[in-house]
């Protein structure tokens, strides 16, 4: 007999689901979005990018292979809530050192289990992502869903002030055995504007012999130059891009000044900066199957994405061009600056949890930072 204490789900729309709590008691509320990766739920739930966000999984089962140290994105969960269709009684691989359920109640992370996940994913691919209400302590449908319509929703709202770093650090971790691309020393200092950055980015940019300096998001241009850097590197994170003006005009500063490189959360800034706008997709790219095509080479490669706003085509202004484009929808997945050493992408080329084709990006950008005149 199942003892586990209930929960509820419910969305704006009035659909609720019923289910079991896998978590801690409590109740969050959150945009509801779905990721398709069959691995990598612990990445997955500390990416700082989900902050604002109840995430449900679409792989049946979650938890089979426990929970590491080594693994984590970031320091804890920032995400609002997390949706299975089932948890793991057992876990089993040698690296892990405990289990998900466990994970989630020490960090205070509310979770729902056995729900119809893949009728909740059918209803958000139609529908379109909606505002819900995660809860274990009111169990009212009527009372979660002026909850769920209640709630602030993510547009127009600086989530990055809640997960960026509070002061300046110095990056030392490397990439793990598994995927390491450690080359010597190369001089070069890199200085990353964290707006909610997955820790594997700083490890991708440290491994490639770089000396690599955290900065939060909202330091300003004169005190990102004012630390001598070769390049600057625009982080993910979570939310509306529109709200982040403070970003925007450092970005705008530096334009020019060093070679710039941007992921997700920091190519809509850096195309925000140059003059472009963002739109609210209707359900977001989540997961680790995205195929995109780099204009540049004509490949084709599997992304790892997560995202729910995009850059409009349309509003691209002249010192912009399209560099590579989402297959699945034809969306714009990266841009490159015509007079400026300045790109990025709308994808993880850090793949982590996901596929490594697009590890070469991280090579791009060094060659960019190497190719400077010196004193430059």
């Amino acid at each position: 007999m199942n003892t586990r204490a209930p929960a509820k789900l419910a969305l704006e729309d009035g659909t609720v689901y019923t289910g079991i709590s896998v978590g801690a008691a409590g109740e969050v509320d959150g945009e509801v979005v779905f990721n398709t990766a069959m691995t990598g739920y612990q990445e997955i739930l500390t990416d700082p990018s989900y902050r604002g966000q109840i995430v449900t999984m679409t792989s049946p089962e979650i938890g089979n292979y426990g929970i590491n140290d080594d693994d984590r994105e970031h320091q804890e969960p920032r995400l609002s809530g997390f949706v299975i269709r089932e948890s793991s009684r057992v876990y089993s691989n040698y690296r892990a050192q405990g289990g998900l359920t466990e994970y989630l109640q020490k960090h205070g992370v509310v979770a729902i289990a056995e729900i119809d996940t893949r009728a909740l994913v059918r209803r958000i691919r139609d529908l379109g992502a909606m505002k819900g209400i995660l809860s274990t302590t009111d169990l009212d449908d009527a009372s979660l869903v002026a909850k769920a319509k209640a709630s602030p929703g993510l547009v127009g709202r600086d989530l990055v002030c809640e997960v960026m770093p509070k002061s300046v650090e110095t990056w030392s971790v490397r990439l793990d055995e598994w995927t390491d691309a450690s080359t010597p020393d190369s001089g070069a200092h890199i200085v990353c504007l964290d707006f909610g950055m997955k820790w594997n980015i700083p490890r991708h940019l440290h491994s490639r012999g770089n000396r690599v300096t955290i900065v939060p998001g909202s330091t300003t241009a004169d005190e990102i130059l004012g630390m001598e850097p070769d390049g600057i590197f625009l982080s993910n994170g979570p939310g509306d891009p529109e709200p982040l003006e403070y970003a925007q005009q450092t970005i705008r500063q530096l334009i020019g000044k060093k070679p710039i490189f941007g992921i997700c959360l920091g190519h809509q800034l850096l195309s925000l900066a140059c003059g472009a706008k963002a739109f609210k997709l209707k359900f977001g790219h989540r997961g680790v199957n995205q195929p995109v095509l780099d204009l540049t080479t004509g490949k084709i490669e599997i992304t790892t994405q997560n995202h729910g706003f995009a850059i409009e085509q349309s509003s691209l202004p002249d010192c912009l061009e399209v560099t590579h484009m989402n297959l699945n929808d034809d969306t714009v997945a990266g841009v490159r600056h015509r007079q400026h050493d300045a790109f990025s992408v709308q994808y993880h080329p850090e793949a982590s949890s996901g596929p490594h084709d697009s590890h070469y990006l991280f090579d791009r950008f060094q060659e960019s930072i190497s190719s400077q005149p010196a004193g430059s």
